[in-house]
């Protein structure tokens, strides 16, 4: 298998289909699947998609009770605890996931972080590239056994069109030169199209597949930290906090290209490729968080240099046993 062109399929959905649309006549039922970040947002909304069409979602959640308030009524959950900025969680987690002896199919690693103040998680990691990539690199390699004996299974990373920004500072990943919020969110949303590039190299011969999206602008939980006043500037919201910008999604049409890149037909025998509006992205070298994906974030080289990294911080590797 070869790495996945960059570029459009004709998919037949938009930016405007929803999750719903993009499973219609998509049987799940026997499939099971993670999702991080499951109980909020876009990721609440995936959840919801991925179990009206049969399939068995696991929502591993900080907030446990919160998540079990937002998923009450949607047949098919199971709630866990995880928490991404700590490592020992990660690993109590897997560790009570691969005791089940289940198969998995679908990981969506949704849960993240955005433009949060400066914070330090474990041993002084940035929290962005620490919650959003590390997390998430150390989760699916712990869940590595189970994702492989199914041969089928699918990882999506969940992205942004702001990985625009910023490659990986390969000379400070961690900001202790001077933090800057959107450098940081950034840097860590370039750091998962990349893990998913890398993960797909590693993965297909087991016929594990990984794919990396950007879901679309989309008003969340996930705007948390920023103040009212600067969404205002940036022409998000008005004074009263009521969306006035062109071009925001639903939650329900944020959802989309995560679900369609998990459950697609037209991407079997496919990987590796960043996905937005429920298709491939073509390239761009915009720095502008427009359409596309810039070439630092699919590059091959680039992302064996990360998983290296990350092994290495982590202390996980699923196909090099370290540590």
């Amino acid at each position: 298998m070869t790495t996945t062109t960059q570029h459009k399929t004709g998919s037949g959905f938009s930016a405007s289909s929803t999750a719903a649309d993009v499973l219609a006549g998509v049987d799940l039922s026997g499939k099971l699947a993670i999702v991080t970040g499951g109980y909020s947002g876009i990721g609440l909304e995936t959840t919801r998609a991925l179990a009206g069409a049969g399939a068995h979602v696991v929502v591993p959640a900080r907030r446990r009770a919160t998540a079990a308030d937002a998923t009450a009524g949607i047949d098919g959950v199971e709630l866990e605890t995880l928490e991404l900025g700590d490592l020992g969680s990660v690993r109590e987690f897997a560790e009570r996931f691969l005791e089940s002896g289940r198969d998995l199919d679908i990981v969506i690693c949704g849960a993240g972080v955005m433009a949060c103040p400066e914070t330090r998680v474990g041993p002084g990691w940035e929290a962005h590239f620490a919650i959003n990539h590390l997390g998430h690199h150390a989760l699916v390699n712990l869940l590595w056994p189970a994702l492989a004996r199914g041969g089928g299974a699918r990882v999506v990373a969940v992205s942004s069109a702001g990985h625009q920004i910023s490659g990986i500072r390969w000379d400070d990943v961690h900001f202790e030169r001077g933090y800057d919020k959107w450098l940081a969110y950034a840097q860590s949303k370039t750091a998962n199209a990349l893990f998913a590039a890398r993960l797909d190299v590693l993965g297909r011969d087991a016929g594990v597949r990984a794919f990396s999206v950007h879901p679309g602008a989309i008003l969340t939980p996930l705007q948390r930290h920023l103040r009212r006043s600067e969404m205002v500037a940036n022409g998000w919201v008005d004074a009263d906090g009521n969306l006035v910008a062109d071009g925001f999604k639903t939650p329900e049409q944020g959802a989309a290209t995560q679900v369609w890149a998990a459950t697609s037909p037209r991407l079997e025998g496919m990987g590796g490729a960043y996905c937005e509006d429920c298709d491939i992205a073509e390239p761009t070298e915009s720095t502008a968080m427009v359409a596309g994906v810039r070439d630092y974030a699919t590059d091959l080289e680039q992302a064996g240099r990360l998983w290296s990294l990350s092994a290495e911080l982590t202390c996980v590797d699923a196909f090099a046993g370290i540590c």
